[in-house]
């Protein structure tokens, strides 16, 4: 998709009962806690569609006993109705593994209309979620739809088939394929054990893995979700990637940037999600490369700003007992294009970076910068590190990253 429309904005009566919502229902049955095992923050309006049904594949993090998955009409302009909605394990392609389908409910209907600008959380349903399992959810629409609430950059293929319900089908009918997430926000699994948590990467395109291989789980978060995973101590905690491509931490979506801004979508997105104990925020690359972009005031913060706009959500967490980790900022060592790093906005990087280090602020630091710039020219990646834009690592350069968050930081 190439149109960017208006941000819409959620009432706040609306996110208070989504934050109710979900803080009455923290733990399962049997005293799992449920936390976010995936997530997928909504950030345009897509286009309108036709009744047809949306298969779309997720890798996990944490495993569970139960599921349940959250869908949003958050950029719709009309009441969406969903259903059947169907959640299976995967076989090749947009086929799905016989006897593993299981129907979801929504208040043990079948179908759930969801008015615009709401979210709707499913009932949950007995399943046995492996950790880092792939899980393909189905959701038929009736009617279609108006405007759709998406993820833009998705880096899954998503298979789209009109015509009749195929929820339940095993293999899909003649469809259609686009990388885009489509009204689906978040899986939350029911996690055994008293270290079943939340940890929520708060970021722009570097977290929502622009540079990695399409279809293929090689984000940062997705490296983090592995190493988790050999760690008796961190098995249980679940990783949600909420990062949007073009995303900034002060200033909601202007062409090219993308989605509402960190601070004000933090409630929705991140305080939201089920047991929430960490934040890993790492957000202002957007905010320095924009003055060099756009022509307003507002739109050319200066450090400091920036600066003030992490204190903020640091304190807004932290009034929530939720800690909060600096992410440092990595280089762009661009010499041409639209995305040229002038000397202003590396000298911005450079001091937000020390403030990040040094400030004691954040509750702990990962220092993404130091592992991936070319320590003989530390205003650019490492070459071995650079998909190619210079902007954004690849599969490698993302390894590195996971790699360099301390496991120790996630107690209890």
């Amino acid at each position: 998709m190439t149109t960017t429309p208006p941000i819409l904005r959620r009432t706040v009566l609306g996110a208070l009962l989504a934050t109710t919502l979900l803080a009455s229902t923290a733990f399962a049955e049997g005293g799992d806690h449920w936390v976010s095992t995936w997530a997928a923050a909504p950030d345009l309006a897509g286009p309108e569609l036709k009744p047809q049904t949306i298969r779309q594949v997720m890798r996990v993090s944490a495993g569970g006993r139960q599921v349940r998955v959250r869908l949003s009409n958050l950029f719709g302009s009309q009441p969406l109705v969903i259903g059947p909605v169907h959640l299976a394990l995967p076989a090749d392609g947009p086929a799905i593994q016989p006897g593993t389908d299981r129907a979801l409910a929504f208040g043990g209907r079948a179908t759930v209309t969801i008015p615009p600008g709401e979210s709707v959380l499913s009932d949950a349903v007995p399943m046995n979620v492996a950790p880092l399992q792939s899980l393909v959810l189905s959701l038929y629409l009736p009617q279609g739809s108006g405007p759709s609430t998406v993820h833009s950059f998705g880096l899954q293929t998503v298979y789209l088939a009109e015509g009749g319900d195929a929820t339940a089908a095993p293999r899909l009918p003649d469809h259609q394929t686009d990388d885009s997430r489509y009204f689906v926000t978040d899986i939350e699994v029911a996690a055994a054990g008293e270290s079943a948590r939340t940890l929520v990467a708060l970021g722009d395109s570097l977290t929502d893995g622009v540079g990695s291989m399409p279809d293929q789980p090689s984000r940062w978060t997705d490296a983090l979700a592995e190493r988790m995973q050999t760690n008796l101590a961190t098995a249980h905690i679940g990783v949600a990637n909420v990062g949007i491509a073009g995303n900034r931490l002060l200033r909601d979506g202007v062409d090219p940037f993308i989605g509402q801004s960190a601070l004000a979508r933090l409630d929705r997105d991140v305080m939201g999600k089920p047991n929430v104990r960490w934040i890993l925020l790492f957000e202002g690359t957007n905010d320095i490369t924009a003055a060099d972009m756009l022509p307003l005031p507002q739109d050319q913060p200066s450090a400091e700003r920036i600066i003030e706009g992490m204190k903020s959500l640091i304190q807004r967490a932290h009034a929530s007992g939720v800690s909060v980790w600096g992410g440092t900022l990595l280089p762009r060592g661009v010499t041409t294009g639209k995305w040229l790093q002038t000397p202003a906005a590396e000298a911005k990087r450079l001091a937000v970076n020390s403030w990040i280090r040094q400030g004691k602020a954040f509750d702990a630091v990962v220092d993404f910068d130091q592992v991936v710039r070319d320590p003989a020219h530390p205003e650019r990646l490492r070459a071995e590190f650079d998909s190619g834009d210079h902007v954004h690592p690849n599969d490698a350069g993302y390894r590195a990253m996971a790699a360099a968050v301390d496991l120790g930081l996630l107690k209890p």
